[in-house]
């Protein structure tokens, strides 16, 4: 795809929020062995080298279970799993060094490169790894001798930031090290969780060969919360990603406020997820009693006491019991341990592709918590699956929050006919809209 020069400009721009929030931080990127052998990580290493120079502090976490696969067969070595887990004798051990020393080395290839005409002319990138993980062995689990198979005791936590601060990148491989001197085959999940909460990490980033974790439909789960992450680790549909959500719940649990899932076979799907509004993939967000959904008659009750000081102050039109009732489908909520603390409808004007959004409340004691925006994404989304183009609001005093959230301002002319009819000169609303 082209884009245009007013689209690259407004792209361009739109990035600049994205920029100014992930400077600084710490993200911990994970992806398998696959995603290494895939033909867009060239692609992905460049993205990464885009994150780096823009002042993100990246840890690349990478595993490399084809590779081992592979080594073992050149071998003659027979594979051996207890519980899902490889046994590592001696010689799937020496399978194991090789084929991590084979990804670390590709990796940091592709991160030196600097050849004109390519995005990663000048960067200069610096890459460090070495015994930065503390082993153990997992020794025997129901009779079965792991052997060099181990788990993350700790992490080099100084030692990693020491890196981070001088501006270089970060790779942990599936492998660690015990005081003993002897080296352990790690699940390249147990490193990334582990450097996640070691490192107090602001996001954890898992590519995945789906676009992100998917519905049985094979729809793309967009927003995700925590607690409805426990029940996809049973799910049939999901068992390729088990291990990954695992990983995703420990780091929620641990204080990670965001995690992503991307795929690493879309180009550009990581700049994407981090840069755009829409993102790429999964978003799976922390909040433990919080929750999105379609309001029922059973939230008309809270609905009324969110909008009715807003009301009173002439903010929102005046909806009574009944016509709240009528309307409810029309409504998302979100509901903390059983309490309604924001809400917003969309109404659809099917003929014109368009929808009223309307009805944004947020409870006081919980503004400033992005409720808003996640809100409006999910007004979004719903207007998407209802085949509309773009969106409209009319508002008497939050007209910055709705242009901070991309709207742009039009006129009356712009309103859908039905819509037009019925506007009250006397409130005299500013109309605003957004594209999706």
């Amino acid at each position: 795809m082209v884009l245009s020069h007013n689209d690259s400009v407004k792209l361009f721009r739109n990035s600049a929020p994205y920029i100014n929030a992930h400077r600084g931080k710490t993200f911990v990127l994970m992806f398998g062995g696959e995603a290494v052998e895939d033909a867009n990580f060239a692609n992905i290493i460049q993205d990464i080298a885009l994150l780096n120079s823009l002042g993100v502090r990246l840890i690349l976490v990478h595993g490399a279970r084809p590779q081992i696969d592979q080594r073992a067969i050149w071998r003659k070595v027979e594979p051996r799993f207890s519980e899902d887990v490889r046994i590592t004798d001696k010689q799937t051990l020496e399978c194991v060094k090789d084929a991590a020393g084979s990804v670390r080395s590709q990796i940091e290839a592709l991160l030196t490169m600097g050849l004109a005409n390519s995005p990663m002319h000048g960067a200069q990138i610096r890459v460090c790894s070495g015994n930065l993980v503390v082993a153990m062995p997992i020794g025997v689990r129901n009779g079965v001798d792991f052997e060099h198979t181990g788990l993350v005791r700790r992490v080099d936590v100084t030692g990693i930031n020491d890196h981070l601060d001088d501006g270089s990148i970060v790779l942990l491989p599936p492998m660690g090290y015990s005081p003993t001197g002897e080296v352990f085959n790690l699940s390249h999940e147990d490193v990334a969780t582990n450097a996640v909460k070691a490192l107090k990490a602001d996001k954890l980033i898992i590519f995945t060969e789906k676009d992100g974790l998917v519905d049985e439909t094979g729809r793309l789960l967009r927003n995700i919360q925590l607690n409805s992450l426990y029940p996809m680790l049973e799910q049939a549909h999901l068992q390729q990603e088990k291990h990954s959500i695992q990983t995703i719940i420990d780091s929620l649990e641990a204080g990670v406020s965001r995690c992503h899932c991307v795929s690493y076979g879309q180009d550009g799907a990581l700049l994407q997820e981090l840069f755009t509004r829409d993102g790429a993939g999964s978003l799976i967000s922390q909040s433990y009693y919080e929750q999105i959904r379609t309001a029922t008659i059973e939230d008309v009750g809270g609905i009324l006491n969110l909008i009715n000081p807003l009301e009173e102050k002439g903010i929102l039109v005046k909806r009574s019991r009944e016509i709240l009732e009528r309307e409810i489908e029309q409504f998302i909520i979100i509901e903390r341990d059983g309490m309604t603390i924001a809400c917003a409808a969309l109404y659809p004007y099917l003929e014109e592709q368009c929808g009223e959004l309307a009805c944004v409340a947020t409870h006081t004691d919980y503004r400033g918590g992005n409720r808003g925006e996640r809100l409006l994404s999910a007004i979004c989304e719903q207007a998407k699956l209802q085949g509309l183009t773009s969106i409209f609001c009319l508002t008497t005093v939050t007209s910055h929050w709705f242009q901070e959230q991309g709207f742009v301002r039009a006129t009356l002319d712009d309103l859908p006919a039905k819509k037009k009819q019925l506007y009250n000169f006397q409130r005299n609303s500013k109309v605003f809209v957004l594209t999706l």
